[in-house]
């Protein structure tokens, strides 16, 4: 079941806060908002005159105060999360409460698809690894970097620095002094470099793209290189459906898809990257180069018939096999596209594509000359605003939550798919 269902979509809006300057303490200062998921609750950093800082939850202060807080992120299931620090040591907040541990430094919060799990690197006595719920790694690292949570957040992994050669020992460097570290246990390979561990939807495997020499790039699957060698490689993406791993290589001077060490796209691109399965499996689609500086989407292997200088957030469809990105001229010009075509209107900016969960309905947050509002199949929300967070579908589909700040004040709001017609 989908968090969404306990949520109140009933049509209209409602004001959440309405003085975003509201606070129960005095304070210095309020930093910019974060908003819960459901759109109940709105999130600042506050400092206090003491000084002191802590965190402001639709106005009301949390008891405890600290030294510094940042990051403030909310979990799928609506907790609050911040990153803190008291006497010089940091931990992870969680609605106003501390884990017990406290490490040096912590950062880069990750949360498990249902929000239970809460992970993030820690460094420890010039150690590195993670901290899943409060608890760390039994081993820590010299160096542990691209860390990445399995979706039902059972398994941590991350880039770990298994050797601990001399200053300037670039020979010890390139026998290779990496690998990866699962649940804080390292693989028995060690490589030159390692790059963007993935799990596969299970989280019982392990990819990760590797370098064996300056030269020879490759992918390792739960420590086992493939044997095939590449001039690059971009990371590795499982198939959902049957487990088959997916990797932009690059041979002779072009980029094709490898997929289980066999190329299973041409090698033709420019550039090849940001791949990613239909849920189902059935289908592969990633961001490509089909010439120098012309990026649009290929979907097993058949590029789109639109190019754009940048195209970016390629997202695919909850249910069935449809793609969505964004596109634009270098930062500026930003334009939507979907299952191969180009929405109307042109924008400052605009943010990652969100699904309906039945993949009907396409909504996009976008921004013209400093005003916000929200796209749906291309049709705009009647008003506008002074910020925007990402829209979120109810469960059938059929209306849209709107989180947004105008005139001061916080809204939240129900709209019907047909309400959008700009």
């Amino acid at each position: 079941m989908s968090f969404a269902q306990s949520w109140d979509f009933t049509p209209g809006v409602r004001v959440v806060l309405d003085d975003m300057r509201q606070c129960s303490r005095e304070y210095e200062w309020l930093e910019e908002p974060h908003v819960s998921p459901d759109g109940e609750r709105v999130a600042m950093v506050a400092a206090l005159p003491d000084p002191a800082l802590s965190v402001a939850v639709n106005g009301e202060v949390w008891e405890a105060t600290f030294e510094k807080v940042w990051y403030p992120r909310f979990s799928p299931d609506g907790r609050l999360t911040v990153l803190a620090q008291t006497d010089g040591e940091w931990t992870m907040v969680v609605d106003g409460e501390p884990w017990e541990e406290q490490y040096a430094y912590i950062w880069g919060t990750l949360f498990s698809a249902n929000g239970d799990i809460i992970a993030a690197p820690i460094q420890q006595d010039g150690k590195y690894g993670l901290s899943v719920n409060g608890t760390p790694w039994e081993t820590l690292f010299d160096n542990a970097n691209q860390v990445t949570l399995s979706r039902d957040g059972s398994a941590a992994a991350a880039v770990v620095q298994v050797k601990s050669p001399a200053q300037a020992d670039i020979a010890a460097f390139q026998e290779g002094i990496f690998s990866v570290a699962v649940n804080g246990v390292a693989w028995d390979s060690i490589f030159v470099n390692c790059w963007a561990p993935t799990f596969d939807p299970a989280g019982k495997n392990v990819a990760t793209t590797i370098r064996r020499s300056l030269y020879d790039y490759s992918i390792a699957v739960n420590g086992k290189a493939w044997t095939g060698s590449y001039a690059c490689a971009w990371g590795p993406v499982f198939n959902p459906a049957t487990g088959a791993v997916a990797a932009p290589v690059r041979k002779a001077g072009a980029w094709g898809m490898a997929i289980d060490d066999a190329m299973a796209w041409d090698i033709r691109y420019g550039q090849l990257w940001h791949q990613v399965f239909s849920p189902d499996g059935s289908k592969l689609a990633a961001i490509a180069a089909v010439s120098f500086g012309d990026f649009t989407v290929v979907v097993d292997n058949t590029p789109w018939d639109i190019v754009f200088p940048v195209v970016t957030d390629l997202t695919p469809s909850p249910v069935g096999n449809r793609f969505a990105a964004l596109a634009s001229n270098h930062n500026s010009d930003f334009a939507i596209l979907c299952d191969g075509k180009v929405w109307a209107g042109r924008y400052d900016m605009a943010y990652p594509p969100v699904w309906s969960p039945d993949a009907a309905h396409l909504a996009v947050t976008v921004e013209k000359a400093g005003r916000f509002t929200v796209l749906v199949d291309g049709k705009a929300y009647p008003e506008s605003f002074d910020k925007c967070f990402d829209p979120a579908f109810s469960p059938d589909g059929s209306k849209v939550l709107i989180r947004a700040v105008a005139g001061g004040k916080y809204h939240r709001i129900v709209a019907p798919v047909a309400a959008f017609t700009g």
